[in-house]
């Protein structure tokens, strides 16, 4: 009989030494969920607020549209335009001088006996290069033909 009433307390000793660090554990849940049901509420919260404001973001919106237009004839100034699409023009230019040379040169009779072909990724890049070029130079045309239609000069 002593065997047996020896074991019943050492359970309870074994127990009571992991109920301070279950008890941690628990508040600590329980903590960090009071914080995500509150950081929930603040989401619900601000999402009420918000939509009482729907009102006023309209109106807002409504009244920056009348002012773009002001804004953008400040911007579409000539004195922006202009610089802009120079630089654009010059670089797009450049670019496709630029490949045109490395193309004639990687083909040139002179460089064969030296060439190394050409990695997949650099062709890509080279094409995507010369695409881009491309496409600003006739952004730039697109944009001087509506320009001059639309305020009839350059």
């Amino acid at each position: 009989m002593p065997a047996t009433s020896s074991k019943p307390p050492k359970a309870a000793e074994t127990e009571l030494k992991f109920l301070p660090k279950q008890v941690t554990n628990a508040q600590t849940v329980i903590a960090w969920s009071g914080f995500l049901f509150a950081l929930l509420q603040s989401v619900c919260t601000f999402f009420t607020a918000l939509d009482g404001l729907r009102l006023l973001i309209g109106a807002g919106a409504l009244l920056a549209i009348f002012q773009a237009g002001t804004v953008w004839d400040h911007f579409h100034a000539n004195w922006i335009r202009v610089p802009m699409v120079a630089l654009a023009f010059a670089g797009s230019v450049l670019n496709l001088l630029i490949l045109r040379r490395i193309w004639r040169l990687r083909n040139h009779p002179a460089a064969q006996w030296r060439r190394v072909p050409v990695s997949p990724r650099k062709m890509r890049m080279e094409r995507l290069q010369f695409a881009l070029a491309v496409i600003m130079l006739t952004l730039i045309s697109v944009e001087e033909v509506t320009h001059f239609r639309t305020f009839h000069h350059f």
